[in-house]
């Protein structure tokens, strides 16, 4: 069996604040055990590095929570412990988020000489408004100069994070964050809608969001926007100049393997077996309360989970799969294939033919009708 190529997560689960439409394992603490996380976050690896099987990483991303909260030198024994463990692939990709606050610009230029090369700045608007009313903590200044200083710092790799659809936004606000974005010249963009998510304030008490079509609008004009600017779409919310994709989303996007380590972190490794997930606890005191860290338990995908999940990631792309490549991890014939997506096929939202597979241009616009139509029974 060929392996995919292999990447890393890396889990830091503290924020400053808790952002109200936020329903990914973070955690407010004033105290963070910033070195015994430290010191289980290789523990942890140490437990996985029996599934890298030869493999060089291809891409590593420290994400959050907030992981630039953590000192550059946390930083630095980590990406120092993984290199020692696990060869790097000369091109690696390792990206880390950052929020605009002042406090983590001042460690912009020490984070790229421990090799951090691509920086994902969480702006989500450049309105002070909308900023207030999604609870963000930073304002419009900050997040321009948090942008402005990563270049100076010399980050040649930069995402800025944008959101849209936001409490009381108005077409004229929502395309003026894409335009001042796109104004500080930033090589990739993640434009996305906010989605109101259970268990989180929001959910419980709804904001005033704009009506479907004033959205519409939005993502038409910005849409052209950002093409006219030089930054190709290539994922439903992913926008770069070329060569500037995210090597480690893509590797998601692609069905890659990727370790995982931290609290609440999840994994996903080949083996001759089939293909496994994992997971690890989501509460950092739970994660934190061994010395000794067990491998942990992987759950295989089902065959009948299979074609979902990898439809599910891989039509994310603009560009779609390449068919064979599809086959290959399915263990079908392209004729099993196209009797399963046969009914997308005739609804003329998806495309299925030797050399790929992926939706049409109105497959792609209502791609979660086509991804809840391949759920399993």
């Amino acid at each position: 069996m060929k392996l995919p190529p292999l990447a890393l997560y890396v889990h830091i689960p503290w924020c400053e604040k808790k952002c109200p439409y936020c329903d990914f394992n973070s955690h407010v603490t004033e105290l963070m055990p910033e070195q015994s996380y430290v010191d289980q976050l290789k523990r942890d690896l140490d437990s996985q590095l029996q599934w890298v099987q030869g493999r060089q990483l291809a891409s590593i991303f420290i994400g959050g929570g907030t992981p630039s909260l953590f000192s550059a030198q946390s930083i630095g024994e980590i990406l120092h412990f993984v290199a020692s463990n696990i060869p790097l692939a000369p091109n690696i990709e390792i990206t880390m988020e950052a929020n605009p606050s002042s406090s983590e610009q001042a460690k912009f230029a020490d984070l790229l000489s421990l090799g951090v090369n691509r920086l994902s700045i969480g702006v989500q608007s450049f309105n002070n408004d909308s900023l207030k009313a999604i609870g963000r903590i930073h304002h419009s200044q900050e997040a321009v100069a948090a942008v402005v200083g990563a270049q100076k710092a010399g980050f040649k790799r930069l995402n800025i994070d944008l959101m849209h659809g936001l409490p009381h936004q108005s077409l004229e606000k929502g395309l003026d964050d894409i335009k001042q974005a796109l104004d500080l010249g930033v090589s990739h963009l993640s434009w996305y809608q906010l989605t109101i998510e259970q268990n989180t304030p929001f959910y419980s008490k709804p904001p005033a969001l704009p009506v479907d079509e004033l959205i519409d609008e939005l993502h038409s004009q910005g849409l052209a926007m950002i093409k006219q600017a030089g930054l190709a779409q290539y994922e439903v919310s992913a926008f770069a100049k070329v060569g500037q994709e995210s090597l480690h989303n893509l590797n998601y996007w692609q069905f890659g393997d990727y370790l995982a380590i931290g609290a609440g972190a999840h994994g996903k490794v080949s083996m001759s077996q089939g293909k496994f997930r994992f997971n690890r606890t989501r509460v950092p005191k739970h994660y934190l309360s061994s010395e000794l860290m067990a491998p942990p338990e992987l759950i295989q995908i089902s065959s009948e989970d299979l074609l979902f999940e990898v439809m599910m990631n891989g039509l994310r792309l603009k560009k779609g799969l390449k068919t064979d490549w599809v086959l290959d991890q399915l263990g079908m014939s392209i004729n099993q294939l196209q009797t399963a997506l046969a009914e997308l096929v005739n609804e003329d939202l998806l495309i299925v033919s030797a050399e790929r597979v992926l939706t049409t241009a109105k497959g792609y616009r209502y791609l979660n009708k086509v991804l809840e139509s391949l759920l399993p029974a």
